[in-house]
């Protein structure tokens, strides 16, 4: 509700932007305002990453990964495999240069830097849920980073798809 006024004020100042952009920003703010500001009837503290939050979270991102995944039709890019691979060997080799020189030094050279790098290396070769993925995944065996699960979500879904929703109509508007 709070996401769908907020693109609502944001579209009449004419910048059109997808919706899950604006609820995503919203979320954002509730999920860190919201527990400092208004504490619980019990007197105890929000929950934030317990046993069963993490549970949901786990589920809803396979059954996203899952019907992503589905919904591919992969049969039709049948001619096109050779420049596909190369392509996708290309950015792999990129992602991977990029995650060495230049992320991983620039977040610190910790284990937080890391697990930034392994959620870039999912951001590069494919979407925000696979940068998730790829974070778990190393949390899972090596421990949790707190900052890792703040900064990358924030720069994947929040700032590239705000770009996104200013850059592809610019070059749309040129064809």
């Amino acid at each position: 509700m709070v996401g769908v006024l907020l693109n609502e004020a944001i579209s009449q100042t004419g910048l059109q932007l997808p919706l899950f952009v604006s609820c995503l920003f919203a979320g954002i703010v509730i999920t860190n305002l919201i527990p400092q500001s208004y504490p619980r009837i019990t007197g105890t503290k929000w929950p934030t990453r317990t046993a069963a939050v993490d549970l949901i979270a786990d589920i809803a991102l396979g059954t996203f990964l899952a019907m992503s995944l589905m919904s591919m039709q992969l049969w039709t890019l049948i001619d096109l495999a050779g420049p596909i691979f190369a392509i996708l060997a290309m950015q792999l080799l990129l992602a991977v240069v990029i995650n060495i020189f230049v992320v991983f030094p620039a977040m610190g050279k910790t284990y937080d830097a890391a697990v930034v790098c392994a959620g870039f290396g999912g951001i590069s070769l494919g979407s925000t849920p696979t940068a998730m993925a790829n974070m778990s995944a190393v949390s899972q065996k090596y421990g949790y980073s707190a900052q890792a699960f703040i900064v990358v979500p924030l720069v994947c879904a929040f700032f590239i798809d705000l770009a996104n929703a200013l850059i592809i109509p610019y070059f749309m508007g040129m064809m």
